[in-house]
């Protein structure tokens, strides 16, 4: 792909790989915890779990995540919940919308343009249901680990912890 080079850097390419491990693990995760909302977010360090969970619990979702991506299982990367889902079903139907609103001299003709701009923003909210997907895989995560290692999960406060990552 195009972007590899760039995607492929040090700390884009860490985040990327910390992003798969943390779906991984929010996967193994919500099998125990299902009637619990857990979020995550991602850095070049390793990551952060939301959710009132046990660190034992973490541990052992993060070694089973690990060993089961590295088996090839690179489905656990992509998680419905991701913030690049929520993103692209937001900017796909607003730019789309926004794109013959733009043109627009008068108001008489942004009133005239409202249905296109509804179709529109329709077609790009439906366009973004497999877009999100495509890019947590090829873009925001990246399912071979390497030899990434986790170092330390630190109880940050109630409902926060940091897994950190080398």
């Amino acid at each position: 792909m195009i972007l590899d080079p760039i995607l492929d850097l040090p700390p884009y390419l860490a985040t990327r790989r910390n992003h798969a491990l943390e779906h991984a693990t929010l996967h193994m995760l919500a099998r125990k915890y299902d009637d619990k909302n857990l979020a995550g977010h991602s850095n070049p360090t390793g990551f952060f779990l939301l959710g009132d969970l046990a660190v034992d619990d973490i541990r052992n979702a993060i070694n089973e995540a690990m060993t089961r991506l590295r088996a090839g299982q690179r489905e656990l990367a992509i998680h419905p919940g991701c913030g690049t889902n929520f993103a692209t079903s937001m900017v796909v139907p607003a730019t789309l919308a926004f794109l013959p609103m733009q043109r627009a001299r008068s108001n008489f003709w942004r009133f005239l343009l409202i249905p296109v701009a509804l179709g529109l923003a329709v077609f790009g909210y439906l366009l973004s249901k497999p877009l999100g997907p495509w890019l947590q895989r090829n873009i925001t995560t990246e399912a071979d680990l390497g030899n990434m290692q986790v170092m330390e999960i630190i109880p940050v406060r109630k409902g926060v912890h940091r897994v950190l990552t080398k």
